[in-house]
C-alpha cells in the first residue's frame, strides 16, 4: 500500500528525530574534544567551537600512549572473539542439530550464566589466574571476556542453525562428508551474516570492558587497555576534559569503522530466517 504524502513525512520526521537522539552523544564528544576549557565551563553551553582545537587529538596522542592502548585492546578482543567463536559455533551447532536427553535445559542453563554479573566472576577468576601466574597478562583478559561471550553467542548461534534446513547437511552427506565436514563445507558458508553478526557483538563486548582489564592487568601502562587508560586522565583536581574527550573519539572510532564496513552482515544476520 503506497504511503500518503502526510504518512511519508511522519515516518521521515520520526527517522530524522530519533536519529538525533541517538548521534547527538557522539557529536558532543566530539565538540568537547575540540573545545577549550573555558568554553566547556560556559552557560550557555557552546554547540561548536569559535576556534576548534584540532590540537588536543595530536596532544593527547602524543602524551599518551594511546596507540599502545588500542593495540591491547585490539589483541585482546580478536583473542576472545577467535576463541569465543570456534567453542560458540560448535556448542551451538551441537545443541541444534544433536537431540540428546537434556539438550533444552542444557541451552536455558548456558544462557542463564550469561545472566551472571562480570563482578561475580571477577574473585574467583582472579584466585585462578594468579595461581597459573596469568595476572597482568592479556591472555588473563582473552580467556575472562570469552566466559561472558561463549553463553550469549552459544546461544545465538543456535537459534541461527535452527533456520538451517537438515536436509543440507544430509545431501552433503549423501555426497560423501562427514558429519563435521558438512557443517564446514555447507553450514557454515551460508551461515556468514550469523557468524558475522555474533563476533561483532563479541568483539564489542571485549572492546566496552573495564572490570576484567582493572583487575586482571597491572600497574604498568604498557599493559593497560584503552578502557582502563582513559581512567587515568582523570586529575586528582583538575580535569581536562577536551583532552579525556579526544581519548575517547580515538577508542570510539574503531567500533563505528567496524559497524559501518560490516553493518550488512549485522542487518543479514539479525534478520535472517526461514527463507535460509
Amino acid at each position: 500500500m503506497q504511503r500518503t504524502s502526510l504518512q511519508s513525512f511522519l515516518l521521515y520526521a520520526t527517522v530524522i528525530i530519533i536519529c538525533g537522539f541517538l548521534l547527538f552523544p557522539v557529536y558532543w564528544l566530539l565538540v568537547t574534544a575540540l573545545s577549550t576549557s573555558a568554553e566547556l565551563s560556559s552557560l550557555p553551553p557552546t554547540f561548536w567551537p569559535e576556534d576548534a582545537q584540532w590540537s588536543t587529538f595530536a596532544k593527547v596522542y602524543n602524551e599518551r600512549p594511546i596507540g599502545l592502548w588500542l593495540l591491547n585492546s585490539t589483541l585482546a578482543a580478536i583473542g576472545s572473539v577467535s576463541l569465543s567463536m570456534v567453542v560458540s559455533v560448535l556448542a551451538g551447532y551441537s545443541l541444534s542439530r544433536f537431540s540428546v536427553r537434556g539438550g533444552h535445559s542444557l541451552g536455558l542453563f548456558i544462557l542463564t550464566a550469561k545472566m551472571l554479573p562480570a563482578t561475580l566472576l571477577v574473585i574467583p577468576l582472579f584466585g585462578i589466574f594468579r595461581q597459573i601466574g596469568m595476572i597482568g597478562s592479556l591472555w588473563s583478559l582473552v580467556i575472562a571476556h570469552a566466559t561472558l561471550i561463549i553463553p550469549f553467542t552459544t546461544w545465538m548461534l543456535k537459534g541461527y542453525f535452527d533456520t538451517i534446513p537438515r536436509e543440507l547437511e544430509q545431501a552433503a552427506m549423501v555426497d560423501g562428508c562427514s558429519p563435521m565436514s558438512a557443517m564446514i563445507r555447507v553450514i557454515l558458508p551460508i551461515s556468514t551474516p550469523g557468524l558475522a553478526a555474533t563476533a561483532l557483538y563479541a568483539f564489542v563486548l571485549s572492546w566496552a570492558d573495564y572490570a576484567y582489564a582493572r583487575t586482571f592487568l597491572t600497574n604498568e601502562q604498557g599493559s593497560w587497555t584503552a578502557n582502563l587508560g582513559i581512567t587515568t586522565m582523570k586529575g586528582e583536581y583538575v580535569t581536562d576534559w577536551n583532552e579525556v574527550s579526544a581519548a575517547a573519539v580515538f577508542i570510539a572510532a574503531p567500533i563505528i569503522l567496524i559497524y559501518l564496513f560490516l553493518e550488512r552482515y549485522l542487518v543479514g544476520g539479525l534478520t535472517a530466517g526461514a527463507e535460509k
